[in-house]
Parts: C-alpha cells; sequence; structure tokens
C-alpha cells in the first residue's frame, strides 16, 4: 500500500509564497485522492501491488485491463508528482543549486537564472493542467521538459530520465491565492524550493 510522504513542515510555513489553505487542501484532499485511488486500483490488478511507484509507471502498458492502467496511470502519476513536489518544499533549505549541481546546471543551461526561465516558460505555457520538470538520468545529464494531467519523464520515457524537481501548474496548486495569475505562482513557488532536497534527488539519479 502506498502512502503520501509525510511533511516535516506545516502547511503555513510556506506563507506568504504558498498559502496555509493551498497547501492543506492540497494535500489533504488532492494528493490524499490520488494516493487512495491508486491503492483502490492496485487490488484489481494485485500482481502489480509489490512493484515500487517507479517501475509501476514504466510498466503501464502491461496491465491487461485498460481501464485500470489508465485509472493507475493518473493517480500513480498523481502519487509520484505530489510527492516530489511536496519534499522538494521547504522553509530555510538552500535557496540556490550548489556542488556537482549547480555545476551541471551551468553546463547545460547557462546558469541558475537561465534554468529558472526555461521552467517558468515551460510551465506558463502548459495549456491547461500538468507540470513542468527538471531531471536526470544516471549519466548526470539534465533536462527541461513539460507534462500534460498527471503524467511525468518516469511514464514517458520508460525511466530513461527521473523528475528531480517539478512545478505543478494545476489550478488547485495555486489558484486560491493567484487566482489566474499563473506566472506569479510560478515567480513565488521559486522562493519556497529547497536545493538541499533537490540535490539530494539528482545524487540519487546518478548512483
Amino acid at each position: 500500500m502506498f502512502k503520501q510522504v509525510a511533511l516535516d513542515y506545516n502547511f503555513s510555513d510556506l506563507e506568504p509564497f504558498i498559502d496555509a489553505l493551498t497547501m492543506e487542501t492540497h494535500y489533504t484532499k488532492h494528493h490524499s485522492a490520488y494516493t487512495n485511488n491508486l491503492n483502490a486500483a492496485l487490488e484489481k490488478v494485485p500482481e502489480f501491488s509489490n512493484l515500487g511507484i517507479e517501475e509501476l509507471l514504466t510498466k503501464l502498458d502491461t496491465v491487461g485491463d485498460e481501464a485500470v492502467s489508465q485509472t493507475i496511470r493518473n493517480n500513480g502519476g498523481g502519487f509520484y508528482n505530489h510527492n516530489l513536489y511536496f519534499t522538494t518544499m521547504k522553509p530555510g533549505g538552500s535557496k540556490e543549486p550548489f556542488g556537482d549541481l549547480a555545476a551541471k546546471i551551468t553546463e547545460t543551461f547557462g546558469g541558475y537564472d537561465a534554468l529558472k526561465e526555461k521552467l517558468t516558460a515551460l510551465s506558463i505555457q502548459r495549456f491547461g493542467s500538468g507540470w513542468a520538470w527538471l531531471s536526470a538520468n544516471k549519466a548526470g545529464d539534465l533536462k527541461v521538459s513539460s507534462s500534460p494531467n498527471q503524467d511525468n519523464p518516469v511514464f514517458e520515457t520508460k525511466g530513461e530520465w527521473t523528475p528531480i524537481l517539478g512545478i505543478d501548474v494545476w489550478e488547485h496548486a495555486y489558484y486560491l491565492k493567484y487566482k489566474n495569475l499563473r506566472g506569479d505562482y510560478v515567480k513565488a513557488f521559486y522562493e519556497v524550493l529547497n536545493w538541499d532536497e533537490i540535490a539530494k534527488n539528482y545524487t540519487a539519479v546518478k548512483e
């Protein structure tokens, strides 16, 4: 049974950038629903229930029941994406990349500001609901991309690329505070990123 990642900060701790009500609703309603729906779907295909979430997302085309496969895709993606999202935000973490990750960002994109520009553009240009990603592969390469709905690079590349940072641009992530101003939300999102955690994610992908 999959469980939501436990938060080590309070819903109000990301104020004023991400408001407490949005955080509470996002975590206790949306993320909880994805998790519960994923577990319910796996009861119908118990042979897949012992897989980790990343492996599960790479094997959706082997789930015989198309409806169940789609449910796992939507809710398994929502579960995975939000676990990443909530753990890469934290008050008091490192505000900018550092070490090997910073060097690779500079090599690949030209620096942190250039990376933010690319991620911001992908976030704002994503039509409807979806995500913008910074992903890594086992060689330590980096790339940015965008996915619709609750899809992600793990699903899209069969595990070749793993996201280490995701920006949720579903309206439930920002609409209570920012209304239709998605760009303002994305700008604020960078203020609560914890690059300590993102660096750990980068190291884990390479190992």
